[in-house]
């Protein structure tokens, strides 16, 4: 296990069995300020590093306590002039982007609330995991402004753009279940169930060809943008990229073998 806990005052990093784990750490609710984002993009480059690496194959975003992050840190947003807030929220955007293109899958264990840019970092993940009891929303509205950390984009690539008008245009905060069932979240737990059904699905996805599993990652972000017949294009050209490898070979041989594959990413 490789830990970097020590290097962050408000996150905690460690990676084992392929699976990282970046856990918000700025109790009571993990608000969002400036150093938690320039925390966030210094985690990133770890990750980034270690994906390279062969190190990472999937990545968990969990939090501590009660609340997986209530959004802007308000009493440091009232004191920032209004012509540098535009800077701030870049700053953000640009790093939920980050999140966002990172290779290897990336999964959002919610619990608590999950409001405003919380709820933004929660959709730049690939997968969202919530607990029954969670609090989700988008209330920006209610402040007389819009999400500004891709809330109005990924959301309404994920639920259609009447779901996510009516998420941001009415402010209302929706429980984790609910956000199951809008198809905000790909899936919904009991909060003692939250961590081990996480770590458990990680697993499931660590285990398999990593180059196979980053090529299907980009085959489907790409193609969303696409028609069709341009998706079906971009289907082949990834599937290309897992033909010349090792670890191709190396799960038939598995297979043949009647035992477990071992995949390098090569």
């Amino acid at each position: 296990m490789a830990d970097f806990m020590s290097r962050f005052h408000h996150l905690k990093l460690n990676v084992d069995k392929f699976i990282a784990r970046l856990t918000l750490a700025r109790p009571p609710v993990n608000a969002l300020d400036r150093q938690m984002i320039a925390e966030l993009n210094s985690a990133l480059e770890i990750i980034e590093n270690q994906i390279g690496e062969k190190m990472i194959r999937i990545v968990i975003i969990d939090a501590e306590g009660g609340h997986f992050c209530a959004g802007a840190d308000l009493k440091e947003r009232r004191q920032i002039p209004s012509d540098q807030v535009e800077e701030v929220v870049d700053r953000i955007r640009s790093t939920f982007r980050r999140i966002y293109q990172l290779p290897v899958p990336v999964l959002a264990a919610v619990q608590g609330s999950s409001l405003g840019g919380g709820l933004e970092l929660v959709l730049a993940a690939d997968f969202r995991v919530v607990t029954n009891d969670a609090r989700l929303g988008l209330p920006e509205t209610g402040l007389a402004i819009i999400p500004g950390a891709g809330g109005t984009q990924r959301l309404a690539r994920l639920i259609g753009a009447g779901k996510a008008l009516f998420w941001i245009a009415s402010a209302k905060i929706f429980t984790g279940l609910e956000a199951f069932e809008a198809g905000v979240a790909e899936f919904v737990v009991k909060k003692e169930e939250l961590k081990p059904f996480c770590t458990g699905l990680a697993g499931l996805i660590a285990r398999n060809g990593p180059v196979a599993v980053q090529a299907a990652k980009q085959a489907i972000r790409a193609g969303l943008e696409v028609e069709l017949v341009k998706g079906l294009e971009i289907e082949k050209e990834n599937y290309r990229k897992t033909i010349g490898t090792e670890d191709r070979l190396e799960g038939i041989r598995a297979v043949l073998e009647k035992r477990a594959p071992d995949y390098k990413g090569e």
